[in-house]
């Protein structure tokens, strides 16, 4: 890879993935579609089959003047973004994950929320931005404390709107 391309994720459609990922192939355009391998159980059989890991997503490298080009194959809706811009993946992250699924099979994904005692940020509303320490996680909520003015303010959260700092 050349030090000009970068890695970026891109949405596809609800189970376009590796048709995506052959599309993209057949076009030169590097991608990565890991696939997880998972046995599924039938009343009859059972098989092991292929199924991507990140369901909706597929990682892409190209060069920064041609990845608008790759939004316009059919099956990709947009890129993610963050911080406004197209999010940049690290080299480094698309290896580990080529490694991890080499050494495993059958690997869960799932999203880390913040948890106790953890440092957050207000992601909307109007505490948005002020920084707090969650004191307790129930369900959807947690109450978090901010600190302001030599004060201890609680409020309840939804997690959701919580960002760890």
């Amino acid at each position: 890879m050349s030090s000009d391309k970068n890695w970026y994720v891109v949405y596809t459609k609800p189970r376009w993935e590796k048709k995506i990922a052959a599309t993209l192939s057949d076009k030169d355009i590097e991608n990565y579609c890991p696939l997880n391998k998972v046995t599924r159980q039938w009343s009859d059989r059972s098989k092991v089959v292929l199924e991507p890991l990140f369901k909706g997503y597929i990682f892409i490298c190209t060069e920064e003047l041609k990845k608008w080009d790759v939004r316009k194959i059919d099956g990709i809706i947009n890129y993610v973004h963050w911080l406004g811009k197209p999010a940049i993946v690290r080299s480094s992250e698309i290896e580990t994950i080529r490694k991890f699924l080499q050494e495993f099979d059958d690997v869960e994904v799932t999203e880390q929320y913040p948890s106790k005692d953890d440092e957050v940020k207000i992601k909307q509303g109007i505490m948005m931005d002020y920084k707090g320490i969650i004191l307790e996680v129930a369900g959807s909520k947690a109450r978090v404390m901010i600190n302001s003015m030599g004060l201890a303010l609680t409020a309840v959260f939804e997690r959701k709107n919580l960002v760890k700092v």
